[in-house]
């Protein structure tokens, strides 16, 4: 059965047992709007109290990806005209993100294809993440002046090692078998499994179905570069993470330094700081809530408007960052990306905190 949304670029249908999240902008890799969000959220919320749908599944339109991000155009042009509207995006984003970890119902994301940014932030919270020999997983911000959100920081700072961090910092793609071992994805399903999983999970409970179709997925590269990635990035500062990966001699080590140096580095250090934050936070809400600090601050840097143009919007890929090196980046400059923003904190940590305190206790 069609179930109608709000937006055209979200179709939601019900087969069986499950209930079918397609993201629907395939011209733009399925990319999110607030509206697109807002519809997610709206089937999450209908699903969760409906007896027949026992399952979620999200997917992609297209053969390119499930999600390549939020749409970066529109942040461009909220950035520049000095506008609030990417704020409120960001808050209901993330209190979806938050949603999908928490749902009550198995959630299963086909991470096929490009899954980057956003696309991370509706489908590595779930509970049930596939990917497939095509997909390719990335947290890109760095190279548009901001910093990684969506519990992306979450995600990247619970890698074994300093894996996260590496990717975090260089905005690295990684395929199927680096994703389960970041833990950003659990099973590996061929694509050309896709349909008859989807099939399976109409009529199965979804680990069973997914169990059906999981096979090896063709080996990453990431364990065998563990050594020199950990020793690296452990170091305090980037400046020293640059230092460390030049000398290593491995060429990788090298070609990920010279990837750092094409990235914004208010935004480097601004990640490396918020990645280290993240770590000691106990929940994704409490990680959710310092990302919104991030996200706003970088609103009102240079970095994110020009970062977008040379990449997006001219296609140049040749940023003017704004301060242009590292040791120009201040202390202070980085610390204002932890004030709380003009329009107040996000709160989903205090939010939560309240329900469990109104939650029934079992009685003793």
């Amino acid at each position: 059965m069609i179930v109608p949304t709000g937006t055209p670029d979200v179709l939601l249908r019900t087969e069986g047992r499950a209930g079918f999240i397609t993201l629907h902008r395939p011209r733009a890799i399925n990319a999110l709007t607030h509206a697109m969000v807002l519809a997610v959220d709206a089937a999450l919320d209908a699903w969760e109290h409906d007896p027949a749908v026992t399952t979620v599944v999200i997917e992609g339109a297209g053969d390119r990806g499930l999600c390549a991000g939020g749409d970066i155009r529109a942040i461009h042009d909220d950035a520049r005209a000095g506008g609030t509207a990417s704020a409120a995006f960001w808050r209901d984003e993330y209190r979806l993100n938050a949603r999908i970890a928490r749902y009550p119902k198995p959630y299963v994301a086909l991470m096929d294809g490009i899954v980057m940014g956003g696309g991370v932030g509706v489908s590595a919270h779930g509970s049930v993440r596939v990917v497939t020999e095509r997909s390719r997983l990335a947290m890109p911000e760095t190279g548009i002046g901001f910093v990684p959100d969506v519990g992306g920081t979450h995600l990247l700072g619970r890698a074994p090692g300093e894996l996260g961090t590496h990717l975090a910092l260089t905005g690295g793609r990684i395929g199927a078998a680096d994703a389960i071992l970041t833990g950003l994805a659990d099973h590996f399903v061929p694509a050309a499994e896709l349909p008859a999983l989807a099939a399976d999970l109409t009529r199965l409970a979804a680990e069973e179905a997914v169990a059906r179709h999981t096979a090896t997925a063709p080996p990453g590269v990431l364990a065998e570069q563990r050594p020199w990635i950990d020793a690296c990035y452990a170091a305090e500062t980037v400046e020293a993470v640059l230092e460390r990966l030049f000398d290593t001699g491995e060429p990788a080590a090298k070609e990920a330094a010279a990837t750092l140096l094409t990235k914004s580095p208010t935004a480097l250090k601004a990640t490396l700081a918020t990645l280290r934050r993240s770590r000691a936070l106990s929940s994704l809400e409490e990680v959710l809530d310092l990302e919104y600090r991030t996200s706003c601050a970088a609103l009102a840097t240079p970095d994110l408007v020009e970062g977008i143009r040379a990449q997006v919007v001219d296609k140049d890929r040749d940023p003017r960052w704004t301060p242009p090196t590292l040791p120009e980046v201040t202390d202070a400059a980085v610390a204002r990306y932890f004030l709380v923003p003009p329009g107040g904190d996000l709160g989903l940590a205090a939010a939560r905190r309240t329900l469990q305190d109104r939650a029934p206790r079992d009685s003793a």
